[in-house]
């Protein structure tokens, strides 16, 4: 009787597709499906639009995600990436291209979604429908509301274990691994109350990483080191690397061959440089031109051969390991030569970036070299950097000294 009765409803649903399409008038709604779909394939995101308006049945044809994957590809922060994967796919893909567009023009609404009371160098990160932050020496983990443009104030947990603040943390095979000014590193399961902490540096950690069951850490005292994630051997150093510098960043290539770390540039060589995830030797260093200073504040890997670098001399800088490890193949220049903070990506052509002063927050279009609108969230009094930055197709988070800031590009 159930198999019946849904046989009727897919009867009864053909029958209305069937009198939603006009049987008389033009020709064009009278073509067969593939060659329309052809056809629509030429338009741009404008006249796809204007399409949709003329009936509707055209507006529900138009509305299919194969005629917008094309449009979403060249689009902003649209859940696609350079290889055309899709990351979104529980979204409508038109749906994406609409919210893209306040990308593109600057349209947001900004909202605090968090305060507190002392200044504070946080450090966050996002997974499912959870924002994980660093405030003091606790980890907080805070659930969004449906909009994502809130959260709900009770923390859905409280990572505690270090004697001085949180420095760094990444989310990791249901861990997060956590970096503290203690020169500790805590391991502790999102899920559980498990939590192990232990001695790694002799002064702060101020980086950390993990991917596939290794941890590497980077220190101000002038070392780098690698760590197995395996419960029974926490603890345990597989490396010690002398970097002969402080070390400000590092990052796991995706081939978990490497890693790279970025440090304050205080000697004679490049404060970028990569070395062998399994036996610690220093595989090359990119660039040859850094000024004294010029340290690296973040870095991150795109994919396994190319990565971005941003810190104090004020540029983003692309590296494509492919081309060369001598000169980066594009950079991006603060206009106001404020140090660069901290730098992400949608995977694809958007680039956002965090400023030293006024909390101020850039977006970049990587195929233009003009920045495409700033964002300044404090005001003089309160002046702080964009410690951290993280977003979605939706909306972007920073970190701030004071607060955590939301920009709502979906309702702006």
């Amino acid at each position: 009787v159930t198999m019946a009765a849904a046989a009727g409803e897919e009867e009864e649903e053909a029958a209305r597709e069937s009198a939603a399409r006009p049987a008389a008038g033009p020709a064009l709604w009278r073509l067969p499906e593939e060659l329309l779909l052809l056809i629509c394939s030429y338009l741009d995101m404008r006249a796809l639009g204007r399409l949709a308006q003329v009936c509707r049945w055209l507006r529900r044809f138009t509305s299919c995600d194969l005629l917008w994957r094309r449009i979403a590809r060249a689009s902003l922060n649209s859940g696609f990436t350079r290889l055309g994967t899709d990351l979104m796919t529980s979204v409508p893909v038109k749906e994406r291209v609409k919210v893209s567009q306040n990308w593109r023009l600057g349209r947001c609404r900004e909202a605090i979604l968090l305060k507190w009371r002392c200044s504070q160098m946080p450090w966050m990160q996002l997974e499912d429908d959870s924002l994980y932050i660093s405030q003091a020496n606790f980890v907080l983990a805070y659930q969004f509301r449906p909009d994502g443009a809130s959260l709900n104030r009770r923390p859905l947990g409280v990572f505690a274990g270090h004697d001085e603040d949180v420095c760094h943390f990444v989310l990791a095979n249901s861990h997060i691994i956590s970096a503290g000014g203690d020169g500790k590193i805590g391991v502790h399961k999102i899920h559980s109350t498990f939590t192990v902490k232990y001695s790694a540096h002799e002064q702060e950690v101020n980086c950390v990483d993990c991917k596939g069951g290794i941890i590497v850490s980077g220190s101000r005292d002038r070392t780098a080191k690698v760590w197995p994630l395996a419960s029974g051997r926490l603890g345990q150093c597989l490396h010690t690397i002398q970097t002969e510098d402080r070390v400000w960043s590092i990052a796991i290539s995706p081939l978990l061959s490497s890693f790279v770390t970025g440090t304050a540039c205080c000697g004679h060589f490049s404060p970028l440089r990569i070395w062998d995830l399994n036996s610690g030797q220093l595989m090359t260093h990119l660039g040859s031109d850094f000024p004294p200073g010029a340290g690296v504040l973040d870095v991150m890997y795109e994919s396994p051969f190319t990565l971005l670098s941003c810190g104090y001399d004020t540029y983003v800088r692309y590296w494509d390991l492919r081309t060369s490890v001598r000169k980066c193949v594009m950079e991006w220049e603060e206009p106001h030569d404020s140090t660069l903070y901290c730098l992400q990506t949608d995977g694809n052509h958007l680039l956002a970036t965090g400023s030293s002063y006024y909390g101020v927050v850039r977006l970049w279009d990587r195929r233009q070299r003009a920045c495409l609108h700033a964002f300044p969230l404090t005001s003089t009094p309160l002046s702080s950097p964009v410690y951290c930055l993280r977003l979605t197709t939706k909306h972007l988070y920073a970190a701030l000294s004071y607060n955590l800031h939301v920009l709502d590009f979906q309702n702006p």
